[in-house]
């Protein structure tokens, strides 16, 4: 079944957590066809292979935060939230053909990830530097306008004194 998972699925399936996008332990174990308890087994026999930076368990107000959008989470006392390097280190430790080919998916969306927030923010120092050029021509209009109003001896109201009209 590796060949039915879309970059897009597991996309969807990453997370932002304490700054890190993340896959929970539950929609891991169901891309690798295992159970989540397996998936918790495995990794709990290779301790060493597993730091804070690559799993972390969420506390349980990460878990209500967002069990608002996955309701099964609401039950589970813990949950693991594994980095992109806790993922890449799973496939090791189920070791089998299957998790081998569900990890290329998962680290194709995790680079797919990466290339779109990249490009949005070189969409947004494009866009901060248009505001900017535009900002200094509406003040390099205001003046034209306000040269061609000398030009024409018309008064701008701005600078008219008080009992003296332009007639």
């Amino acid at each position: 079944m590796p060949n039915e998972i879309s970059v897009e699925v597991v996309a969807a399936k990453i997370l932002v957590i304490r700054g890190k996008k993340v896959m929970l332990d539950r929609d891991l174990a169901q891309l690798y066809g295992v159970e989540t308890r397996v998936l918790n087994q495995a990794v709990k026999r290779n301790k060493s292979r597993f730091p804070e930076d690559f799993v972390f368990f969420l506390t349980r107000e990460e878990i209500k935060r967002i069990s608002q959008f996955v309701i099964s989470l609401k039950f589970s006392k813990t949950v693991y939230a594994f980095t992109e390097q806790g993922v890449a280190m799973l496939s090791g430790v189920l070791n089998s053909k299957r998790a081998i080919k569900v990890n290329i998916h998962i680290m194709r969306a995790f680079i797919k990830l990466r290339h779109i927030l990249s490009s949005h923010k070189v969409f947004e120092m494009k866009l901060r530097e248009l505001e900017k050029k535009l900002e200094s021509h509406d003040v390099d209009i205001h003046d034209i306008f306000e040269a061609l109003r000398q030009l024409m001896g018309l008064a701008d109201a701005k600078k008219t004194i008080k009992g003296f009209a332009h007639r």
